[in-house]
């Protein structure tokens, strides 16, 4: 017995030496990794810094998604949510690399910040944090509101929380009307949308659209009835076709027995321009609506629109049931898309119009949230509130060093406007309002670029200040000199300024007292952020810094407002 084991010993070391040889298989080689030098790198895909969470429920989960790695070897990674570590990992399949996913299943309402800490064998630590927050389900705007797809990078209702179908290849513009984006026409492409429940006798429309006249003719919102050929008689079909140069809106609506034409009115395709769209249906008549103003009726005669068998809604195309007489797919851009179940009056229409010119609302009560579109802000020192308002429960309270900044995009439109109730405090003898500038990176701490943007500020004494506004051009600056205030009243005062193509206004109590010329449109060039109550961080080098003073109700509008419009917002 003895002598077997030790032929098999020797034949397994007989192995193992020929294991060794070049004739053999390869040995092992180890090899230095060599020094420790980098910290580990986190990348976090998910959630994206400003993710917002819109979904029925009060509580709800989500998929945390990052990548870490390290050039020796990673010893243990952390997943934070508000400062309460959810997971901690330190075992990796890859020494070097760790792919994360976790859920997270108790997020609520508000604002919230993941923190994904990785450290390695060498005791170096990165940490990255994301801002991500779940606001309630949008709560509508308007009377009578059951659908509304503002299409800012996603094609939900965000009244029914439902998504839209994608057929081909939709896309987005960032040239939106409001908002980050809008909905942007494509050929072979549109959207569907399961309409959860028939609408009632009453129905309207709106939306903002820019024609794109190729092709020259094309759906734009239609539900009809699949395999129904060319039977129009329930549902209804908005479309567009050329006439003299131009592109008419036509509507067509079906009561069951019949069809009901409204021959629409004129938009020209050349002017580049958004254009309102709005329509309206009850027994009685249909309405069309472009820019506010009714252009045609159709007559119902008592006929209630018949939704039998419609079951899709179908966005910028002719689609399944409307694809006939070349009305297909639409490559022209939509925004701002509601629908209502109710008759909506011309007085309707026009105060939508009104309201979807406001980009950006802060109202300031007990927050500093803009309610249009829950855009981050970021707060700066220690600001706080009033303790009293000139509209709503509370006003922003200015404090040394503090401010508030909000990204840039979807506030950078042609022209411009904003309005707010303010009460100064001369305590900071000049100071920063709004300020939207490029930074200056050649001098970090005297920033001053005003070829782009805009700077409204302040400077004077302790019982006058004068307000002024800077609007840059591109290659030039404007001046508006303003007016002088007296800062003794203790008095809230309406201020607004507008910037259309040509001229800027500045008005105050709603009245204009001073102009400024443009010889070219506003430049957005470098703009990526704006600071509120404040010209820091890129508005430094004259003293424009923070502002002690009250601001209240701060509204942007992307339209140059007229005399009257600022004058109804001051009284």
């Amino acid at each position: 017995m003895k002598k077997i084991k030790l032929q098999c010993i020797g034949i397994l070391s007989l192995l193992l030496v020929m294991g060794c040889t070049p004739d053999g298989i390869d040995s092992i080689t180890a090899v230095d990794p060599g020094p420790d030098e980098t910290s580990p790198d986190i990348t976090i895909t998910y959630p994206l810094e400003g993710t917002t969470l819109n979904v029925l429920e009060e509580v709800t989960s989500i998929d945390i998604k990052f990548k870490v790695t390290d050039d020796i070897e990673i010893a243990n990674i952390d997943v934070a949510v508000d400062g309460t570590s959810i997971t901690t990992m330190d075992s990796f399949s890859d020494y070097r690399i760790a792919n994360g996913n976790v859920t997270f299943d108790n997020v609520t309402n508000g604002d919230h910040t993941l923190t994904v800490t990785a450290v390695d064998t060498e005791g170096k630590t990165t940490t990255k944090t994301v801002n991500f927050s779940k606001k309630p389900p949008y709560t509508p705007k308007f009377d009578g509101e059951v659908f509304y797809m503002p299409f800012d990078g996603s094609y939900m209702d965000l009244v029914n929380l439902r998504v839209a179908t994608e057929v081909g290849t939709p896309g987005f513009t960032s040239a939106s009307f409001l908002g980050t984006s809008a909905y942007q026409g494509a050929a072979d492409s549109y959207l569907q949308y399961e309409i959860p429940q028939m609408y009632g006798t009453n129905f309207s429309a709106a939306f903002w659209y820019k024609i794109n006249a190729t092709p020259d003719r094309s759906g734009i919102l239609v539900a009809g009835v699949e395999g129904a050929g060319e039977d129009r008689t329930n549902g209804f079909r908005l479309f567009r076709e050329p006439k003299d140069g131009q592109q008419v809106i036509k509507l067509n609506v079906g009561t069951g027995s019949t069809e009901v034409w409204n021959d629409g009115g004129l938009v020209d395709p050349a002017a580049g321009e958004w254009v309102h769209i709005a329509f309206t249906i009850d027994d009685n008549q249909t309405v069309l609506y472009i820019n506010g103003m009714p252009v045609n009726t159709g007559n119902m005669g008592g006929n209630p629109i018949d939704w039998t068998g419609v079951k899709n809604m179908t966005i910028e195309s002719g689609g399944e049931t409307f694809g006939y007489w070349g009305h297909g797919d639409d490559e022209s851009n939509m925004d701002e898309l509601r629908l209502f179940d109710k008759t909506l009056s011309e007085t309707d229409v026009q105060n939508m119009i009104s309201e979807s010119s406001v980009m950006l609302h802060m109202p300031m009560d007990g927050s500093y949230d803009d309610t249009v579109a829950n855009r981050e802000v970021t707060v700066v020192g220690s600001p706080g509130y009033a303790g009293e308002a000139k509209v709503g429960t509370d006003a922003y309270a200015g404090a040394t060093g503090a401010y508030l900044t909000l990204p840039a995009a979807g506030l950078q439109t042609e022209e411009f406007s904003a309005a707010f109730w303010y009460k100064v405090d001369p305590s900071a003898l000049r100071a920063g309002i709004l300020t939207m500038s490029p930074e200056d990176t050649n001098n970090p701490d005297a920033q001053n670029i005003r070829t782009s943007g805009f700077r409204l500020f302040r400077e004077g004494d302790a019982s006058s200040q004068t307000i002024k506004l800077n609007v840059g051009t591109g290659a030039d600056e404007s001046w508006n000199n303003g007016t002088t205030i007296d800062a003794t009243t203790g008095e809230w005062i309406h201020i607004a300024f507008t910037i259309s193509t040509s001229e800027s206004v500045l008005y105050i109590n709603g009245n204009a007292v001073n102009t400024g010329t443009l010889t070219q449109p506003i430049s957005w060039d470098g703009i990526d952020m704006i600071s509120v109550m404040s010209g820091t961080p890129h508005f430094t080098e004259w003293g424009h810094l923070s502002d002690p003073s009250y601001m209240d109700d701060l509204r942007f509008y992307n339209k140059a407002l007229s005399a009257d419009e600022v004058a109804a917002l001051a009284n």
